[in-house]
């Protein structure tokens, strides 16, 4: 338990952060920023840091990612900013991540109020279902321009896939916290324990000027054979729980998790964490065309987790499940206490929007000629939380377009 509350990496001191910043080539064209999906603009924010300016530094991140401290510590730095740095070809790429969280946690400590509430109250109002990365910074930017704006959240305590999915060790509760404090502080309205249905939905869209949907995807996959089984969980139901109860949960002698992707490793890692002395992933992808991100994939490693690539999930008779090798004649069979499925995440259809291959059907952002939007893993783009805070920057770009023409006329 303890393990599983206490953040996987530490902290840069100061010493570290600036010699790390000092690293920086401090390129002309700066190729990390443009890698980066938010814009938080890492070139600027490591050149602060690096001439000792750490409170412009935050000024940099927090003007252009609301979401900030959470994206230093969950985004996959090394496929976006990480992956663009010129010092890879020297000797390896800045510490991105970190520095951004040492700076975001410098912000927090000193107390810095860098979100501004806007100057000028407009009347438009704003409605946005869901409070995931995508909604929340929807929310932000929206508010600071001046409209009204209301999240509606189904579960009790805002934050999404944020609060109920990703584990405490990689995003403690105290820091997304702080992150919906301070937008909620720029006067962002919120009802929460507040589902939305199909009636709802259409007063909403009476009611307000615009209505943004953010429900990301909502329905963890599942395979025939494991359904309605007592011994089978799965992975979004497992880390909500784990994460619900500070990963004070039963602790099984050994656990079974079937998928590779990201969200596979948050299950691995957290069942090391809470203490289950055995713990073994079967992935059907081989190392070579794994989905998870690097780090991710190392940290499991490192906690000594049994992976197998490459197996294909045959049958299951309620104790023994049996797996075939995609390519060579191989097939293994392990009977487990616990079954975790960590299979992939799929959209909830609702409000009669039209979807393509789980995207809604959008130009722009916006659902043919109504007054509805859409952000998130819903919208098109990356599936990630830097993904989510991309799409809320674009569509708040239409949204205003959208309501500052309605004004005009």
């Amino acid at each position: 338990m303890k393990d599983y509350l206490k953040e996987a990496e530490e902290a840069y001191t100061p010493l570290l952060a600036i010699e790390e910043a000092s690293r920086c080539l401090l390129c002309l064209d700066a190729p990390c920023s443009k890698n980066c999906p938010a814009g938080t603009d890492p070139a600027r924010f490591i050149r602060a840091l690096r001439f000792l300016n750490e409170k412009g530094a935050a000024e940099v991140i927090r003007e252009n990612n609301a979401l900030g401290a959470i994206c230093a510590r969950v985004c996959p730095q090394e496929k976006y900013c990480k992956l663009g740095c010129s010092r890879s070809g020297i000797d390896k790429p800045i510490e991105i991540g970190k520095i951004q969280r040492y700076i975001t946690d410098f912000e927090a400590n000193l107390k810095m109020e860098i979100l501004r509430k806007p100057e000028v109250e407009l009347k438009q109002k704003v409605a946005i279902i869901g409070s995931g990365p995508g909604g929340l910074e929807l929310a932000a930017l929206l508010r600071m321009k001046g409209y009204q704006v209301t999240i509606f959240e189904k579960d009790e305590k805002l934050g999404g896939y944020l609060r109920y999915g990703i584990p405490s060790y990689r995003l403690p509760n105290d820091v997304l916290d702080l992150e919906i404090k301070r937008i909620l502080d720029l006067g962002v309205k919120n009802l929460v324990n507040h589902p939305v249905d199909d009636d709802e939905f259409k007063k909403l869209k009476e009611e307000y000027d615009a209505v943004v949907v953010g429900t990301g995807y909502e329905l963890a996959k599942t395979l025939p054979m494991f359904e309605d089984d007592p011994h089978v969980e799965l992975a979004t139901q497992f880390l909500k729980r784990a994460k619900n109860e500070g990963g004070d949960i039963d602790v099984y002698s050994d656990t079974l998790v079937i998928g590779g992707g990201d969200v596979a490793m948050d299950v691995v890692t957290t069942l090391k964490r809470i203490g289950t002395p055995r713990v073994i992933d079967v992935v059907y992808e081989e190392f070579n065309e794994f989905r998870a991100s690097q780090k991710e994939l190392n940290e499991a490693r490192a906690l000594n987790v049994s992976i197998i690539d490459g197996y294909v999930p045959m049958s299951y008779d309620g104790k023994v499940v049996t797996f075939k090798h995609r390519h060579l004649p191989s097939v293994i069979s392990i009977e487990p206490k616990h079954i975790i499925l960590a299979v992939g995440q799929v959209v909830r259809p609702q409000f009669d929007l039209d979807y393509n291959l789980g995207e809604v059907v959008t130009n722009n952002y916006r659902v043919g000629d109504s007054n509805v939007f859409v952000v998130g893993d819903i919208a098109k783009g990356d599936k990630t939380v830097v993904g989510a805070v991309k799409t809320a920057k674009e569509a708040a770009y239409f949204i205003d377009s959208y309501l500052t023409k309605a004004r005009e006329k």
